[in-house]
């Protein structure tokens, strides 16, 4: 049915139109700080520091460290990269930009490259948390004496598989990821990472040490297990050259996580670029000191025969073998370990929405068909593709048998053609997209009135060579990448084709006239003001819907079906969307739905689509837009009522001021109602709480003539003195009481019941 804005008195339309859909461009956010950005990045990047110079150090030997080191100073180079691609305001997202840079097929090999990255960040980052679980614990066992003693391996590889599963229930159900969650475990990582280097100092400085030797083609370890298929080469004798960049290609583990600094550019607060190169100031400074200082420490502090069983668990020994008693080293050691399975922990389920996104997002763009995106019947999340991802770690993590150093060959692979490929689209952007950047990277020169980029293309050139040298150098990687990027871009290919040729036409779905607006408002919607606003996101579930629309008469009140298209960093985070990527078919058919429910009865609703990177701020923001009265959601699969109600409470105390009021409606499946108000409103007190309020009146009354004294009196001054002493220091006192009140409470209704 057509939804044409209606007046007071009119009645429903019986011109057959096609009904219009507005699809918000711009995102309903809350921007963030460049400070927690940077936490959000550094996440995912810190992460490495628990096994990167480990890994390198077991290819190129003793040298490893200035290689991590190198590697970092030339993460700053990578990340303006990322800078350039951010400030493009290119539209379309990873899939769409790279295909209009190098065109189709090297953009679904570039897709298959990153989600190889992101297949491996799991594992790799699970079974890391495993090494330094299993060692903490065998370490504390031969602290008590104990013969017992877990098998390493093994004991990471079931980690690994707890963990992994673990995130996969979270993201089944729908868990939103959190910047603040974020900050706090970067807060307590920074403190272990002083308190790290610190001691360490003092022990070079009690004990005495010498540097790494210096990465010379004479120091670097050029045996078959480093070299791979180069083994025997007469390149490495011809230039000898390529023996650093066989070491680089080994510690390129290190820069793992740069890609996230993109992905959090939509949320970053105005001005955007300056806030974005601070964070990638902080971000640099960070880890180049936490992950290089760590390598170059174990090289100096943990002896030689010590420290090659240490290379998996690189932080740990290096805790163990700190200068003090035992049982501090151990304590610091448990530590280490809570901190690193915190960060790592974070990291796999960081790959499983990573994938899910970039998944989605080509699915959005018709390269994978609809049925991968198809809702979870009562969750309502892209659970099909959330399945295959977390299947593929686990076949991994079962793979590798808990090996670290496995897993870091194959997830190389990903990570340096993750780089190159970025690269190389920004590069040719700047031919195809000359304009519209804010940043450009350094070291562009003027030829006859023609811009050469020589900074980014020497960038992107050493990227390139990293690569090229990691293809031989790391055979197993190679044959495994290159067999999984055939294998998806055969999966997109296939997948394209069955799309175009099916059209999207084997559901029965409502054609609409989606109307790009760049936000939500009662004129871009036609709505009036005082509409209810019913958010859907499920067609299983739109039983609140079905009761709206049995109660609420359209002549009186506009009725708006609000879908929040929720925005994943991964794959989206450094570009906006076009309007039709952020309406495709599971919106389409949603929408069909909604509106066969209004046709039964007869009556009109509005539609219309918003992006937001939270749903409940994406509601409440939605709601002050339109400047509707009343929010109607359906109950929750995750939450109980009243903890929606908080959720929707939190989000509206996050509006600027002045901030509407509104009424909350949440329907149960079997019709029940609950009902809440958002912002200040006067309590419902109960006859209890009335009759208290009158006996404390007349008590007080006579007590205080001849002045007068009211009910509301009465209760402004019991506020008052809770406040009171609050701001004296006796809050926990005062949370005791009010708990011990809510519990009396609660027991007099359950012996009443």
């Amino acid at each position: 049915m057509a939804s044409i804005p209606n007046g007071p008195n009119s009645a429903p339309s019986k011109i057959i139109t096609i009904p219009r859909v507005v699809v918000a461009t711009t995102a309903m956010l809350t921007f963030i700080s460049f400070w927690r950005a940077a936490a959000v990045v550094l996440n995912d990047l810190a992460s490495s520091a628990y096994y990167a110079g480990g890994e390198a150090e077991g290819f190129v030997g003793k040298s490893a460290p200035w290689f991590i080191l190198g590697v970092m100073l030339f993460s700053y180079c990578v990340r303006a990269i990322y800078v350039e691609s951010c400030s493009m305001f290119v539209r379309g997202g990873v899939y769409r930009v790279v295909k209009e840079a190098l065109g189709g097929t090297l953009a679904k090999f570039s897709v298959s490259a990153l989600m190889f990255d992101y297949i491996l960040t799991g594992p790799i980052s699970g079974v890391s948390a495993g090494q330094y679980l299993a060692g903490v614990v065998n370490e504390m066992l031969a602290y008590a004496h104990l013969s017992l003693k877990l098998p390493v391996d093994g004991t990471a590889a079931l980690i690994a598989v707890l963990i992994t599963v673990y995130f996969w229930w979270l993201n089944i159900k729908g868990i939103p990821e959190s910047s603040h969650k974020a900050l706090r475990i970067m807060q307590l990582t920074t403190v272990m990472v002083v308190i790290l280097i610190a001691w360490c100092t003092y022990t070079v400085w009690v004990r005495g040490a010498h540097l790494p030797p210096p990465p010379t083609p004479a120091n670097v370890i050029l045996d078959r297990h480093s070299l791979g298929w180069l083994t025997g080469s007469r390149l490495l004798r011809m230039i000898p050259a390529i023996a650093i960049f066989v070491g680089l290609g080994h510690s390129v583990l290190a820069m793992s996580g740069e890609e996230s600094l993109a992905q959090v550019y939509r949320e970053i607060q105005h001005p955007k670029l300056p806030n974005l190169k601070k964070a990638g100031l902080v971000i640099f400074v960070y880890s180049m000191v936490f992950t290089s200082l760590v390598s170059i420490f174990a090289v100096m502090i943990i002896p030689d025969e010590i420290r090659k069983h240490f290379l998996e668990n690189l932080i740990g020994g290096l805790a163990m073998s700190l200068v003090g008693p035992p049982s501090l080293r151990l304590l610091f050691h448990v530590f280490v370990v809570v901190v690193g399975t915190l960060i790592l922990a974070g990291a796999v389920n960081t790959a499983i929405i990573g994938s899910n996104g970039v998944l989605n997002r080509v699915s959005e763009d018709g390269v994978l068909t609809e049925w991968f995106r198809q809702p979870h019947r009562k969750y309502g999340t892209s659970h099909r593709l959330i399945n295959i991802i977390v299947t593929l770690q686990i076949v991994t993590i079962l793979a590798s048998r808990g090996e670290v150093t496995f897993l870091g060959n194959l997830y190389a692979f990903g990570v340096i053609w993750s780089f190159a490929m970025k690269g190389i689209a920004v590069l040719v952007l700047r031919y195809t997209h000359p304009g519209g950047r804010e940043y450009r990277v350094p070291g562009n020169i003027k030829i006859g009135g023609v811009e050469i980029p020589l900074g980014l293309g020497l960038i992107t050139l050493v990227l390139l060579l990293i690569a090229i040298v990691n293809l031989f150098t790391k055979p197993e990687a190679t044959v495994s990448g290159l067999i999984f990027s055939f294998a998806l871009f055969g999966v997109f290919e296939i997948s394209e084709r069955l799309t175009h040729r099916r059209g999207e036409a084997h559901v029965e779905m409502d054609q609409f006239n989606v109307a790009a607006q760049a936000d939500l408002s009662p004129q871009s919607v036609g709505c009036r003001p005082g509409n209810i606003l019913v958010p859907v996101s499920n067609y299983h579930a739109l039983y609140h819907l079905s009761a709206v629309l049995d109660q609420v008469q359209p002549d009186h009140r506009d009725i708006i079906v609000l879908h929040i298209r929720l925005l994943r960093r991964a794959a989206s985070g450094e570009s906006e969307l076009e309007a039709e990527q952020l309406f495709g078919s599971i919106e389409q058919y949603l929408f069909t739905q909604a509106l066969s429910l209004a046709e039964k009865r007869g009556k009109t609703v509005k539609l219309a689509v918003v992006p937001a990177g939270d749903p409940w701020e994406g509601i409440v923001r939605a709601a002050a837009s339109l400047e509707s009265s009343t929010i109607v959601l359906g109950h929750s699969t995750r939450y109980s009522a009243a903890t929606q109600a908080r959720q929707i409470g939190h989000s509206w105390e996050a509006l600027p001021d002045p901030r509407p009021p509104f009424n909350l409606e949440i329907y149960s499946p079997g019709g029940q109602r609950e009902f809440f108000l958002l912002g200040p409103h006067s309590p419902q007190l109960t006859p209890n709480e009335v009759r208290l309020v009158h006996q404390l009146w007349l008590h007080f009354s006579d007590s205080v003539a001849p002045e007068e004294l009211h009910h509301h009196d009465v209760v402004h001054f019991a506020l008052n003195e809770v406040e009171q002493e609050i701001s004296e220091g006796h809050e926990s006192e005062v949370v005791a009481r009010l708990r011990a009140h809510l519990e009396n409470n609660r027991k007099k209704r359950s012996s009443q019941s």
